[in-house]
């Protein structure tokens, strides 16, 4: 019998009776289509790639939104040969929102040398809050608060912080309303930038037009699914959805699991709770699928989510709470050393709490699942890109080095050729220095525990091509002649642009240290790096 945390939903409990999901290694589900919906396709819509998600799909990468062109939509596109037309935001300055803990990083480094010595102490902060106003006033007062002129809908309409609501309310006018009844202030003490995410909204949505500022995400997309000539039957080749973590994803920034309640379905209310029961997620993502339904494309992709506890932003300590168990005593934040960690002073998780989470997130994707086979059942071409296996197949501490605890399905990852030759090895550890300029460990995950490094995000990438090519979705060479399978990323340029495993900043030998340093200072000015900042104000 498992036993779990005091309060936790009745619907997980009975979900944990089924034990872990098995994960979908078929993204037709064993479902072939009838051979009437091919003979219903003619040419090439004018859409190749459009892009539903969160931070993953808009390319967060250690705290901030920056480098777009290499999200994974992205490299998609690159490899589609549609690069040239792939449309999506930027985010050029001070690198990017809200804040960007590798610059930051790399200015103390700069400044005080790879190594944080206790002379430097007094001094560091003051180099912290500088870079932080130099920020704050690029996005709210100077070149960054003045937005680009309009231009057509993008292709990727991702948000970073959106969970399932957000995407189905969220507008250009709702945002610029926001923003303009909350004004900035200068609090020397918060240096942040106010309302970040509402700020990167605005390069998302639409917003050439006055019905175009009333859109959201969904509307954006069906009106590109409208686009198309009388030579083919869809304005959008191939639309992935991939939304969902940031209704779980709360429960392991924060290290706190509020399960949601009433309001869950409202924008202001919802801000309360950390991870939503599975009968709330299935409310929310159905009414979200509504909208799918109405979006002209030939194929569509859902994606699972991904267990959110693997993220190194939670680091398990204590040893497994049981044999053969995937979870730890407790979770803390990776900078928490173990010999220091006291149950009444951190904050953390239970290896209960943690697999409570699990199982939550094990009910969403049975969801998902099933909403794929039932539109395959009703002759649509839809397909599911298991992310969740993805991450448990990568799983660092958790499967590869404790193989009691892997389940029988669990065959591990094998990376492309490119990555696997790297050394040390590509893990999910959180990311860690040599002191000597290169990488001690992890690799796979940005600073910010949570989001993929630039290699991380290909693997993503990589997995997408898999799964649109199951759709018999043809990838082309810029000069359009076709390619042949398999249809492998190009993750030597990947790596060449990828910083965090090339060279990470090699402050105190290790980046963990310095970010739990940074964390203090920043509690300070009142932002918690682990919790607040991927949140949205409503």
């Amino acid at each position: 019998m498992i036993l779990f945390p005091e309060g936790t939903p009745r619907s997980v409990i009975d979900r944990a009776e089924s034990g872990p999901r098995e994960p979908a290694t078929d993204p037709t589900l064993g479902i072939p289509l009838p051979a009437t919906v091919a003979s219903t396709r003619s040419g090439t819509p004018p859409h190749r790639l459009v892009v539903i998600g969160d931070s993953l799909s808009q390319g967060f990468q250690s705290f901030a939104i920056h480098n777009t062109d290499l999200s994974y939509p992205a490299i998609i596109a690159r490899e589609l040969g549609w690069q040239r037309s792939f449309r999506f935001p930027r985010y050029r300055g001070h690198g990017g929102l809200p804040m960007n803990l590798e610059y930051l990083l790399r200015v103390l480094e700069d400044k005080h040398g790879a190594r944080l010595d206790w002379w430097d102490l007094p001094l560091a902060p003051f180099t912290v809050h500088s870079w932080m106003a130099q920020v704050e006033d690029y996005w709210e007062r100077g070149p960054g608060s003045i937005e680009p002129p309009p231009g057509p809908i993008n292709h990727n309409l991702s948000m970073f912080g959106w969970d399932l609501r957000d995407s189905l309310e969220w507008t250009y006018d709702r945002c610029a309303a926001v923003l303009a009844g909350n004004p900035p202030g200068n609090d020397l003490l918060a240096q942040q930038v106010e309302h970040a995410a509402l700020r990167a909204a605005l390069r998302v949505y639409p917003r050439a037009t006055t019905e175009q500022r009333g859109m959201t995400l969904f509307d954006a997309a069906r009106a590109l699914g409208e686009q198309h000539k009388t030579t083919t039957e869809a304005g959008i080749e191939t639309l992935i959805v991939f939304l969902g973590a940031n209704n779980a994803l709360k429960a392991a920034t924060n290290l706190e699991v509020r399960w949601s309640g009433p309001g869950f379905d409202q924008l202001g209310a919802k801000s309360q709770y950390t991870v939503w029961t599975p009968e709330h997620f299935r409310q929310e993502y159905d009414e979200m699928i509504e909208q799918v339904h109405t979006i002209n494309a030939r194929h569509v992709i859902l994606c699972t989510v991904p267990h959110v506890t693997i993220a190194p932003i939670t680091n398990g300590i204590g040893g497994k709470i049981g044999p053969r168990s995937r979870y730890f005593d407790h979770y803390v934040y990776p900078w928490v050393g173990e010999s220091t960690f006291s149950s009444h002073r951190d904050k953390h998780l239970s290896g209960a709490q943690a697999r409570a989470i699990d199982y939550a997130i094990d009910a969403y994707n049975d969801h998902i699942e099933s909403i794929v086979r039932e539109a395959r059942a009703d002759g649509r071409d839809w397909l599911l890109l298991d992310t969740a296996a993805l991450l448990d197949n990568l799983a660092s501490r958790r499967f590869h080095e404790d193989p009691s605890a892997r389940p029988q399905w669990w065959t591990g990852y094998e990376l492309p050729g490119a990555l696997a030759a790297l050394d040390p090895p590509l893990t999910t550890r959180f990311l860690a220095a040599d002191g000597h300029g290169g990488r001690a460990a992890g690799g796979l995950f940005s600073l910010d525990g949570v989001h993929p490094t630039t290699v991380g995000y290909g693997i993503l990438a990589q997995e997408s091509i898999h799964t649109m090519r199951a759709a018999g979705v043809r990838f082309r060479d810029p000069d359009g002649s076709p390619r042949n399978d398999p249809i492998h990323v190009d993750f030597d340029r990947l790596i060449l642009r990828d910083t965090l495993v090339r060279h990470p900043p090699q402050n105190i030998g290790s980046a963990k240290g310095i970010i739990g340093w940074i964390d203090e200072i920043l509690d300070l000015t009142g932002t918690s790096l682990a919790g607040g900042v991927l949140g949205t104000e409503a």
